[in-house]
């Protein structure tokens, strides 16, 4: 399997720190989880079966006409490439880079051409490909493409029987970017959206995929009865429909974006990303990255191209100050070490 970032017990063993003595900055997910209600005994003890309200409660936060729940967004994320493969055969697939790796590894593995290609470039390959995924705003660097752009490009691939898979897993600071809505009027528009980001309950394993009716069938089919569980149907239930919940988390994870932008700024550090993450092209980014781990606190290494870093938000003052400090420490450290080697 690819490595992926709250990975804290590879840190545990690698470094040799107590799990407790860690802060988890390597992924994405909000640090301030919806508090999860106290769950029906059912939930525990029928089989889950497919919930009317929890689609109505998801339609009406995400803006589509019609979804389908399922067990986290990887688990579309495996099964679109096979569905394709059935369907159509050997697609040629471009997958918007850099972004989250499951999308062309998952393609690759079904037996798909896949090419990933820079955001800039995205236009050009439209018409050179049978499907095209893209992260929108893009895990890890934030970039993103407006919804106008992404329905031509959709209507593009469509007359050709082709898909535009859009991942607006980190989508929910930022609703005016979103295409759910035009998901169900598209054929080959899938939208692919997570409970686990914004509302911080990624071991929920509670995503939603908005698409023409026709690929849910096919989708809801090849995934199988019961693919989403009773407690997350509950959960998720509860958090899609707290509005007061949603709006006041929605403003406090934009500024605590701009503060962690604003604190690696300080630290001379120019980055890019989301209300829940800030990433950077990092040089010997796998010394900074073992700097931080050394402190205590893990963060996500890119080793592609040219390395990158990618920093989630703390959760609480203290963890902001162990940041700072580490930041600091390690500007400071390499600082020194230019100095050492223009000195000679």
């Amino acid at each position: 399997m690819l490595e992926h970032g709250g990975n804290l017990n590879d840190a545990v063993i690698r470094y040799g720190i107590a799990r407790a003595d860690w802060l988890d900055l390597s992924t994405g997910i909000n640090p301030h989880p919806y508090p999860a209600p106290v769950l029906r005994a059912d939930a525990w003890h029928r089989l889950p079966e497919p919930s009317a309200e929890l689609v109505a409660a998801a339609c009406d936060y995400y803006g589509a006409s019609t979804m389908l729940p399922v067990s986290g967004t990887q688990a579309a994320i495996q099964a679109l490439p096979q569905l394709r493969l059935g369907d159509a055969g050997v697609s040629r697939v471009a997958v918007a880079a850099p972004a989250y790796a499951e999308h062309a590894h998952r393609w690759t593995r079904a037996g798909h051409a896949v090419r990933e290609i820079a955001y800039a470039d995205l236009p050009a390959a439209v018409g050179a490909c049978d499907v095209m995924v893209i992260c929108n705003p893009n895990n890890p660097t934030g970039a993103s493409v407006e919804p106008d752009t992404l329905l031509a490009w959709a209507r593009h691939l469509a007359e050709r029987g082709g898909w535009l898979v859009v991942d607006e897993a980190f989508g929910d600071t930022v609703p005016a970017l979103s295409v759910a809505a035009h998901a169900g009027k598209h054929p080959g528009l899938i939208v692919l959206r997570s409970v686990g980001k914004f509302f911080g309950l990624a071991g929920l394993r509670l995503g939603f995929v908005a698409a023409h009716e026709t690929i849910l069938h096919a989708l809801r089919d090849w995934l199988g009865p019961w693919s989403v569980s009773g407690p997350a149907q509950q959960i998720g239930m509860a958090a899609l429909t707290d509005i007061t919940w949603q709006r006041a988390m929605r403003a406090r994870l934009l500024d605590e974006g701009e503060r962690l932008q604003s604190l690696l700024a300080e630290c001379g550090i120019r980055s890019s990303g989301s209300a829940l993450y800030q990433w950077w092209p990092q040089p010997a980014a796998a010394a900074f990255h073992s700097w931080m781990a050394q402190q205590g606190i893990w963060v996500r290494l890119f080793m592609r191209g040219a390395g990158g870093i990618r920093i989630g938000l703390p959760p609480n003052e203290q963890g902001w100050r162990d940041l700072r400090a580490a930041l600091l420490g390690w500007f400071e450290m390499s600082g020194m070490a230019r100095e050492k080697v223009s000195r000679g």
